[in-house]
């Protein structure tokens, strides 16, 4: 993959990682029809995984999640989901909690890609290379991240940038 587009967060500060494991999704596998978009020609069920993490640092205050796709052919990418403000507690989101789902109180998404405040699962053009989605879970250093609802995943991401501790992946992949 070394002619694939980079991730976002090789161009952040470094910080320490940790584990982020799924019951729906593994790291390098293909997603199933479950986490595919519903519209734009595809016809998945369009559920956000669940996911848990552990190990992250001891000074964590809350957490964020997001879903990149750094292979869209957009020049910039395409966010799927950004859901922050999860409370430091908090070390697991249910199957669906990205859409509609029982969040934590306090946590909210912000817009995606789509232009939805939700997860908008892989929707890749038909046959195009299958796209890396990069599910991070980050730790961190406030319990307040600091942006409203309606902000884009450009400005939660700057955000991220100043506040984030540590950081797990889960890359999973889609084509068809």
């Amino acid at each position: 993959m070394a002619d694939r587009p980079p991730l976002p967060y090789d161009f952040m500060p470094e910080v320490s990682t940790f584990t982020v494991t799924s019951e729906d999704i593994a790291h390098g596998e293909m997603m199933s029809d479950n986490h595919v978009y519903n519209n734009f020609g595809m016809s998945g069920k369009n559920i956000s995984p669940q996911l848990s993490w552990t190990g992250f640092p001891a000074e964590t205050r809350s957490f964020a999640v997001t879903c990149y796709d750094p292979d869209a052919p957009t020049g910039s990418g395409f966010w799927h989901w950004f859901l922050v403000d999860i409370p430091a507690s908090v070390t697991s989101l249910p199957r669906g909690a990205g859409n509609g789902g029982s969040l934590a109180p306090g946590a909210f998404q912000l817009r995606n890609d789509y232009g939805t405040n939700d997860f908008g699962g892989a929707a890749p053009p038909a046959g195009d290379p299958p796209h890396r989605y990069v599910f991070a879970v980050h730790a961190v250093d406030q319990e307040k991240l600091g942006v409203e609802p309606d902000a884009t995943p450009a400005v939660g991401g700057f955000n991220l940038r100043f506040h984030t501790i540590g950081r797990g992946l889960l890359v999973a992949l889609y084509g068809h």
